[in-house]
């Protein structure tokens, strides 16, 4: 084998062990992708069905929502057997084989490991909660009450009151940031630490190609139970129910984010690195101190690789003077953080509906998403440009909703199952009565007819996708010179090759832009990017993308 070809490999390898960077992840929901067993709820097969499908978009990866046995309180993000499927979604072997079937397509796989909490099924619980001298009675938070009975601190749950709940058999609380059915794990219980690498070398073994960890940032609370102090009210700006959830009454310095938790994401890290080509992406929820746990805990090499931000997940439109806020928020707080950004997800009002887009803004949203510096998410359906569902109250399943209707109608949504055959019973995602109804909105972007008409939404983000994928530069490259005039966004990608001149116009006024002078080629025009030299006439939702090659 001659010098050139050794080094072709390792280029090679390069590439396939940074596929994260700069990578485009889609976002499954298995419980509303496609039920291939007719009881209304989505599973492993399902999503194996439609792997041709992901890969047609381009995309690099696949993240799939929680699919381990569970109780089912939170929709799977209560864990009661990290080793197992739960029996709704299918087997090990079903799992398997959608691995195999996902990397013959080209698609790499990222489970999400729930590691902050477990269900209160777990026999891990089950055991601590029995008295406080058993093997596990440390494993998880618990505490004394107060001399008057009540809890050890002023702590609250996401899903609102106490985060304690009070046990009969220790009389003891329990800390659960979230449902009271989800007990929180003791990080400082460094048995517990070692049995969550456990499960994750276990996933590793398997096959899975990295974890997207959700609430990374809950793992470790202050030992000494401090109270949290109040949040003034023009700090609430929490992604969820930001006004009517008492939890964004407080600043949660003691209760989650703490200092222990990098030397635990080092280990796991650690972990990760034994095996070829992985990657882990955490989910930071602090809406005070996202992008300042970002550089925390992507810094150097020894932590994560990503972490999935929320700054672009907020009821706030995505403006050019609130982007240009964020990135100068982020060189100024986490310069060498990767970021991965996402729009919609199944947490939170599809972005469509919740910044009021049209088509056109649509489009230009998902340009803007392949060009930005860092990841990206896509979150099912969002190809096809589908709104937020209108859950009724009666239809609702989502706690959260429950909890807080009207005033947040809750998560159901954004949750509701995807939209193959606009024709078809329940558009095809299933032959029996889905676990939430089939938007008949959403029906009318379905699938199938997507696929026939070229100028569809759907085609748009492939084009959109396979314009990242054909500039290394909108991949992992830097991003500088990045400026706000009026309505405009424009900022500049660059690597060793070539730079990228990009210019949005996110205003719903006309404006011009100066384009930079020189040997400069327009791209994207199959995305309807305007051509033009010396000055850009951009029109809402418009934009301009330019080229050159580096000398």
């Amino acid at each position: 084998m001659n010098v050139q070809n050794i080094t072709k490999q390792q280029d090679a390898t390069q590439v396939s062990s940074d596929w994260w960077r700069g990578g485009v992840i889609y976002q499954i929901y298995p419980r509303s992708f496609q039920d291939s067993t007719g009881d209304g709820i989505g599973d492993l097969n399902g999503i194996t069905q439609r792997l041709p499908y992901i890969a047609s978009l381009g995309v690099d990866a696949i993240w799939i929502s929680p699919f381990f046995k569970s109780p089912m309180k939170d929709f799977g993000y209560d864990v009661s057997d990290y080793r197992a499927i739960d029996p709704m979604f299918g087997t090990m072997e079903d799992f398997r084989t959608l691995l195999e079937q996902a990397h013959a397509q080209g698609l790499k796989v990222m489970i999400d490991l729930v590691l902050s909490h477990t269900s209160d099924k777990h026999p891990w619980f089950s055991e601590s909660r029995a008295n406080r001298d058993n093997p596990k009675s440390d494993w998880y938070v618990w505490a004394d009450p107060k001399p008057d009975g009540t809890p050890p601190n002023n702590w609250l749950s996401i899903f609102g009151g106490s985060a304690w709940q009070w046990d009969t058999r220790r009389q003891q609380y329990y800390l659960h940031n979230f449902l009271t059915s989800q007990p929180d794990l003791n990080f400082h219980c460094v048995d517990v630490q070692d049995a969550l690498l456990d499960v994750a070398r276990f996933w590793l073994d398997m096959g899975v190609d990295g974890f997207r960890l959700d609430t990374i940032n809950f793992y470790f609370h202050d030992s000494q139970l401090r109270n949290n102090p109040a949040l003034p009210l023009d700090q609430r700006n929490a992604t969820i129910a930001p006004q009517v959830n008492p939890y964004n009454h407080q600043d949660h310095v003691y209760s989650k984010s703490q200092p222990e938790n990098i030397a635990f994401l080092e280990r796991l890290r650690a972990l990760t690195d034994q095996y070829e080509g992985r990657a882990c992406l955490g989910e930071v929820g602090d809406a005070q101190r996202g992008l300042e746990l970002m550089g925390q805990y992507t810094s150097g090499d020894k932590r994560m690789h990503m972490c999935y931000a929320f700054e672009f997940l907020e009821k706030r439109a995505l403006t050019a003077a609130y982007a240009k806020q964020v990135f100068d928020q982020l060189e100024d707080k986490a310069g060498d953080a990767w970021p991965c950004w996402a729009f919609s997800n199944h947490d939170v009002q599809r972005h469509g509906t919740r910044w009021g887009l049209d088509d056109a803004a649509l489009r230009q949203h998902a340009v803007l998403m392949m060009c930005l510096r860092g990841s990206a998410c896509l979150y099912q359906g969002e190809e096809l440009g589908l709104p937020e569902a209108d859950v009724p109250f009666e239809n609702l399943q989502d706690p959260y909703g429950i909890e807080f209707w009207p005033e947040f109608k809750g998560r159901d949504g954004c949750r509701t199952p995807m939209v193959w055959a606009a024709q078809d019973e329940h558009s095809g995602f299933s032959t029996a009565n889905p676990w939430l109804p089939v938007s008949q909105t959403q029906a009318e972007r379905a699938v199938d007819r997507s696929e026939r008409d070229q100028e569809s939404i759907l085609h748009h983000y492939r084009r959109a996708i396979a314009l990242r994928h054909a500039h290394t530069a909108l991949t992992s490259g830097a991003q500088v010179d990045m400026t706000q005039t009026g309505s405009v966004l424009t900022f500049i990608r660059e690597d060793a090759t070539e730079h990228v001149f990009c210019a949005f116009n996110l205003g719903p006024d006309t404006a011009e832009v100066a384009l930079p002078q020189g040997d400069w080629r327009v791209i994207g025009e199959d995305l309807g990017a305007v051509d033009a030299v010396g000055t850009a006439v951009l029109k809402a939702a418009q934009f301009c993308l330019l080229t050159k090659e580096k000398r």
